[in-house]
C-alpha cells in the first residue's frame, strides 16, 4: 500500500513570506528622504494627527521613504470601487482583471503626485536657495516611489503571504500602540484602557454576529431546505471604513493646504486649516461624517442587494414571502441600509468618544487614537484569526492515494 504524502506546510511558507514582506517594509520606514533636516523632526511628540496618520503610512516623524503609506493607495482603490459599482453588469463583464490593476495604479499615482507636492511644502530640508528645489524635487520622486512600493509589497502579500494587504497596517497600528504606551505613566492610561476593553468586546460581538435572512433554494430538496438562509455579518465591512475614513479625513486638509499655498492671506481657509484638525470639534465632526458616509456606503458597495437580486433571478432563488425582483431588491436595500447604519453608528461612538474627551481634558493628545488603534487591531487580528484556521484546516486534508 503506497504511503501517505505528507502535506506541505502551507502556513510556514505564508508566514515566512509575509516576515520577508515586512521586513522590507520596516527597512524603508526607517530611510530618511534626500536632504531631510532629521534634527527638525526629533523633538516632534505624538498626537492625535500623528497616530492617526500612523495608522496607515507608519512613519511616525513623517520623514521616511514611506511618509505617504498607503492613503495614496488606499484613495485610489475605493475611487475605482466605486466606478466600478455604478457601471451596469454588461459593462462590468467585460472589464478585466488587468484593466482594473491598471486603472488603480493609475489613479494612485495621481493621489500619490498630488500629496507629495503638498507634503513637501512642509518639510524641512537642510540645503536652501536654489539647492533646495532639486532637493524638494527628489524628494517628491522618492515619495511616489515609496508608494509604488508599499502597493507591490501589499501586492505580493497579499497573493504569496498571510494578512492580504492589510498587514502592513497592522503592523503600523501594533507600532502607533507600543509607541503611546510607553510614553505615558499607567495612572494615565486607566480611562483610555477602559474605553478599549469596551471596543473590544464590541468589535467581537459585531465582528461574529450576523443577520439571518430565511431563503429558498430551487437546488436543496431535503430536511436542510428549511434551515438556509442569507447571512449578513453585523459588521459587514470591518474596520474598514475605519481605516478608509483615516485617508479621506486627510483630503480636505491637502485641498486647504494648496490653496493655502496659492492664497496665504486667506482668513477663511487659516481658520479651517486650524480647526479641521482631531483636537477641535470641526474636525471631529467632519470625520465622524466621512466615517459614516464611507461604513454605509462600503456596506451597500460589498454586499451588493443589486448584485445579489439579479443572481437570484439567474439561479431561481429567493428570500421567503418575496417575490423576485424589484421587492426583493427593496427589502435587502432596507436592510443592508439599517445593518450599515447601525455599523456606523457604534463605530462612531467608539471613536468619538475618546475624541470628545479629549476637548475636555478627560484624555491626553496622544492617547485620543488608541481605543480605535486597538479596535482597528481586534477587528484585524479576528480576520487573521480565520486565515490562520483555514489554512490549518487545508494542511490537515490528506490525498486518498
Amino acid at each position: 500500500m503506497p504511503q501517505t504524502e505528507r502535506q506541505e506546510p502551507i502556513l510556514r511558507y505564508k508566514l515566512a513570506y509575509t516576515a520577508i514582506i515586512l521586513i522590507i517594509y520596516l527597512l524603508g520606514r526607517g530611510i530618511p528622504l534626500y536632504g531631510i533636516d532629521i534634527s527638525a523632526y526629533r523633538a516632534v511628540s505624538g498626537n492625535a494627527e500623528i497616530l492617526l496618520t500612523q495608522a496607515i503610512g507608519g512613519d511616525e516623524k513623517q520623514f521616511s521613504l514611506f511618509v505617504l503609506g498607503m492613503s495614496p493607495y488606499m484613495m485610489a482603490a475605493i475611487l475605482v470601487q466605486i466606478l466600478v459599482s455604478i457601471r451596469n453588469a454588461g459593462t462590468k463583464a467585460r472589464m478585466s482583471i488587468a484593466g482594473l490593476n491598471r486603472m488603480r495604479i493609475a489613479v494612485t499615482m495621481i493621489f500619490a503626485v498630488v500629496q507629495a507636492l503638498i507634503r513637501v511644502q512642509t518639510m524641512r530640508f537642510r540645503p536652501g536657495g536654489p539647492e533646495l528645489v532639486v532637493t524638494r524635487t527628489v524628494a517628491v520622486i522618492e515619495m511616489i516611489t515609496g508608494v509604488m512600493l508599499i502597493m507591490w509589497l501589499s501586492q505580493r502579500n497579499e497573493k504569496y503571504g498571510i494578512g492580504g494587504r492589510t498587514v502592513l497596517i497592522y503592523v503600523n497600528i501594533v507600532s502607533s500602540v507600543i509607541t503611546t504606551l510607553s510614553r505615558h505613566p499607567v495612572g494615565d492610561l486607566y480611562l483610555p484602557l477602559a474605553v478599549a476593553a469596551v471596543m473590544i468586546v464590541v468589535t467581537l460581538i459585531m465582528e461574529g454576529g450576523e443577520k439571518r435572512i430565511p431563503m429558498q433554494r430551487i437546488s436543496i430538496y431535503n430536511i436542510y431546505a428549511d434551515k438556509d438562509y442569507l447571512a449578513i455579518k453585523l459588521n459587514p465591512v470591518g474596520v474598514m471604513p475605519v481605516m478608509f475614513s483615516t485617508a479621506f479625513f486627510m483630503v480636505p486638509q491637502l485641498i486647504i493646504a494648496w490653496f493655502l499655498w496659492l492664497c496665504p492671506e486667506n482668513m477663511t481657509l487659516l481658520w479651517w486649516k486650524e480647526n479641521l484638525v482631531l483636537t477641535r470639534l470641526p474636525g471631529i465632526q467632519t470625520y465622524i461624517m466621512i466615517l459614516y458616509f464611507l461604513t454605509i456606503g462600503f456596506a451597500m458597495m460589498m454586499i451588493s442587494p443589486k448584485g445579489i437580486t439579479e443572481q437570484f433571478l439567474k439561479g431561481g432563488d429567493s428570500i421567503l414571502g418575496l417575490h423576485p425582483g424589484r421587492e426583493t431588491r427593496r427589502y435587502l436595500t432596507r436592510q443592508v441600509w439599517g445593518i450599515g447604519l447601525a455599523s456606523a453608528t457604534v463605530m462612531s461612538i467608539c471613536i468619538g468618544i475618546p475624541m470628545l474627551l479629549q476637548l475636555k481634558g478627560g484624555i491626553n493628545q496622544e492617547l485620543v487614537m488608541f481605543p480605535s488603534s486597538v479596535m482597528m487591531l481586534t477587528s484585524l487580528w479576528h480576520t487573521l484569526h480565520q486565515e490562520f484556521k483555514a489554512i490549518k484546516s487545508f494542511e490537515a486534508y490528506r490525498p486518498f492515494i
